[in-house]
């Protein structure tokens, strides 16, 4: 990895999934790396983040993006080295965050990139907990969510990249905080490390009961990650006036088909009618890209005090970027997960 490249790798999106995406969806091609012209600087990636709304872009389903063509590289947040520059506002050698997708290379104006503190010694938090994933939890827990002290908040996802922060967030606020993870050490991890007063684990056959006897004054907030029987076992505690960011729904994203059952729409609409609950659905840089300066001060405090702990694993090989994403999607992951595409000490 750390011998200079002399061609731009590139994953393609070879094929749409039907279902979960498999290995031959992506196609792995080398190309020339890209020449630029005044006012545009190169752009070599180090880190790539992975993260499940991608598996929705791989769709050609209306969406509030447009999806990644077949044959285009699939999309994805970057943190980059200025590797060569005709920019006067970004120097060689200085290190941005970027959508440079999954590529050693790309081409940029210098539009949307944003520079990394030099101070910053994990740049690859910039993917993270002070990144997309940081202001997702951030503005949708205390933007939608609004968590008053002594609520109890239910996250989905709990050990994830959004949902680990959510409920450090919410004990920050003084909130009674479970977690629903997948499995007995992610769920020790969110108790022990996390400080979340419970964790259960979704894969528990009793998984509703074990929810109402932690949730026992019911559920005034929940962060929605997940969807499925997840979301089953939460709707029956939910209290009047209760808030319900609903930041993802990994569990459908494979789906080709909707769940067997009766309908249950009318159940769902007129509960939320009744209890008076919000649910809202958001686009966090769409709707909060305005207020991440705000998130920016806040989280890096807390960080730096170590109010909120991080955990990330990184896979190393741009080569490995789909079968760690396929894990994704199955929850493989333990924290958020990152690719190492290239070393990290450049010169």
């Amino acid at each position: 990895m750390s011998q200079t490249k002399l061609v731009n790798r590139q994953f393609l999106l070879g094929s749409r999934p039907v279902g979960a995406p498999v290995r031959g969806d992506f196609n792995l091609v080398e190309t020339a790396i890209p020449a630029i012209k005044q006012g545009e600087v190169l752009l070599r990636s180090v880190y790539l983040s992975l993260d499940p709304y991608m598996r929705g872009r791989m769709s050609d389903a209306k969406s509030y993006a447009p999806p990644v063509a077949v044959g285009d590289p699939m999309v994805g947040g970057t943190v980059c080295r200025i590797e060569q520059s005709l920019n006067a506002d970004f120097a060689v050698g200085g290190w941005v965050v970027a959508f440079a997708g999954w590529q050693d290379y790309a081409v940029s104006d210098g539009q949307g990139l944003l520079k990394i503190d030099a101070s910053l010694t994990h740049r690859s938090y910039a993917l993270g907990v002070l990144g997309m994933p940081g202001l997702t939890a951030y503005m949708g827990l205390l933007d939608i969510g609004q968590p008053q002290a002594g609520e109890t908040v239910v996250v989905a996802a709990a050990t994830g990249a959004v949902g680990s922060l959510v409920g450090q967030i919410a004990k920050l606020k003084g909130c009674k905080v479970v977690g629903i993870a997948g499995g007995a050490e992610k769920c020790q991890y969110a108790v022990e490390q996390l400080g979340f007063d419970f964790c259960l684990d979704h894969k528990s056959e009793n998984l509703a009961e074990q929810l109402s006897e932690a949730c026992d004054h019911g559920i005034d907030v929940y962060f929605e990650n997940v969807g499925g029987k997840v979301f089953d076992a939460v709707f029956p505690l939910l209290n009047t006036k209760a808030r319900i960011p609903v930041c993802g729904l990994i569990s459908q994203y494979n789906a080709t088909e909707l769940p067997d059952g009766p309908d249950r729409l009318s159940m769902l609409m007129g509960t939320l009618l009744v209890k008076r609950i919000k649910a809202q659905g958001f686009i966090v840089f769409d709707d909060y890209g305005d207020r991440y300066n705000e998130f920016s001060e806040a989280m890096s405090e807390w960080v730096s005090v170590g109010k909120i702990k991080y955990k990330e694993q990184i896979v190393d090989g741009l080569e490995n970027a789909p079968s760690a994403f396929i894990g994704l999607l199955q929850g493989e992951n333990f924290g958020k997960l990152i690719v190492r595409v290239g070393p990290d000490n450049l010169q």
